[in-house]
């Protein structure tokens, strides 16, 4: 049943402020003094400061909390190539979700381009005004050729989550999965159905934590990718497989995972039967997965099975990553996000699910039974604990690598205030907002 109806969502949008964001100033401009601080004569001060040390633009202005949500509208959530004007509400969004998640400012790019090489040239003109660029709803494979140039050329932390995100959460997913059905990362059959952006990048970050590229099978929309088929692109030649092995009801025969990032109804319950024993499936076509999760758990009663969905138990949800990731990049200035801050985010998460579960947070999901197990191998994305397990994680980890320009010396001291933080944030914002329901 539907939470809502398409009248209840456009006046969502509509009322009673149009939009899903305003800037509000965080100091007081009511009076002379006031006025000549915030411009003119005394803006001066901090201008030559940050001028004779470029580092003391994180103490003198916002620009270190402050992230772009960038995109060229190329690829919007399920509605394909609707452009940057109709995919401004879902920038918009995504930076309600930094704010609310993570206290992080957030300003939504949407940029009329007609090429990646633009695109890259005005995102690297920006680099003074933001700590961070998070790349959003950017068709594939263009997105790999711009994030890569961009991480490159650029001195801040980059990050495109319709690659990243995905494979953060479910790489959590996976670690726990392999722990509880005693396998190793480096000894599954993975199947992964999509090819996009989400897909490769999964593969690439299961490699990273241990699966043997050979033994990923890739499909796109034409069948399996394998050398030699035409009209492969060159960004999934990667894992193309020595020889065509057929369809995929024959390719995931004894397979022990598969990725679902295509459309619903893709999987049969006979090919869920064929796999290997407990079977490992992450069904994230939206909103309807590549078999549901009661067909998945007929064929096969001790499937591990996660989806996009609130309703069903590991919703691999992208909410679970990026606040957090970016939190911790931004507060130890890191010049990039590379992948031990992925995989320390990937961690964090499979060593949080194995935590016990208060029942506040049960309650928020109508009471469901919450330990670690087969329904329960991520956190819930409400889960208000993954900011103090995961951030700290991706801060060490950048320390660790070497790209923090700011590391921190106390972690615990750093965890206890986030939480402490994003609490103070939140009540500024119910406050606010309430002003427009009274």
């Amino acid at each position: 049943m539907a939470l809502f109806t398409k009248e209840e969502a456009l006046a969502y949008h509509e009322a009673p402020r149009r939009g899903k964001t305003e800037v509000i100033p965080v100091k007081p401009c009511i009076n002379q003094k006031d006025l000549s601080l915030a411009y003119s004569p005394g803006v001066a001060e901090a201008c030559k400061a940050i001028a004779e040390d470029e580092t003391k633009a994180a103490l003198y202005t916002g620009r270190s909390n402050l992230v772009a949500v960038v995109s060229n509208g190329s690829a919007v959530l399920g509605l394909g190539n609707i452009g940057p004007l109709a995919g401004k509400p879902v920038m918009e969004g995504k930076g309600i979700l930094f704010k609310n998640f993570a206290d992080i400012d957030v300003y939504d790019i949407n940029l009329q381009v007609e090429s990646a090489d633009q695109l890259i040239e005005v995102v690297k003109t920006m680099e003074p005004t933001f700590g961070g660029i998070n790349l959003e709803d950017i068709k594939s494979p263009e997105c790999f050729y711009i994030e890569e140039r961009l991480k490159k050329e650029m001195n801040i932390p980059v990050f495109h989550d319709d690659q990243h995100g995905t494979a953060v959460i479910s790489g959590a997913g996976l670690l726990n999965a392999c722990e509880i059905t005693n396998r190793r990362p480096e000894d599954l059959k993975v199947v992964i159905v999509g090819a996009g952006a989400a897909g490769i990048a999964c593969a690439k970050f299961y490699v990273s934590l241990g699966v043997d590229p050979g033994n990923v099978f890739m499909f796109d929309s034409k069948g399996l990718i394998y050398e030699g088929r035409p009209g492969v692109k060159e960004v999934s030649r990667i894992f193309a497989q020595k020889k065509d092995h057929g369809s995929l009801a024959e390719v995931i025969k004894g397979a022990d995972m598969m990725l679902g990032l295509s459309v619903g109804g893709l999987l049969t319950k006979d090919m869920v039967a064929s796999m290997a024993p407990d079977p490992i499936i992450f069904a994230m076509a939206n909103p309807d997965p590549e078999i549901s999760y009661a067909d998945a758990k007929e064929a096969s009663p001790r499937c591990i099975m996660g989806t996009g969905r609130s309703d069903n138990p590991n919703q691999v949800n992208n909410v679970s990553g990026f606040p957090y990731i970016f939190r911790g990049a931004l507060d130890v200035q890191a010049t990039e996000i590379n992948e031990e801050m992925k995989i320390a985010a990937a961690h964090s998460l499979a060593d949080l699910a194995k935590e016990p579960v208060p029942e506040s947070i049960c309650a928020m999901y109508g009471g469901r039974e919450m330990s670690f197990g087969p329904d329960y191998v991520i956190p819930t994305p409400l889960d208000p604990r993954v900011l103090e397990w995961e951030t700290p994680a991706v801060a060490k980890a950048a320390m660790d690598t070497g790209v923090a320009k700011a590391p921190i010396a106390d972690l615990d001291a750093y965890r206890k205030s986030l939480t402490e933080r994003v609490s103070a944030s939140r009540a500024r914002i119910e406050a606010h907002v309430a002003q427009y329901y009274k």
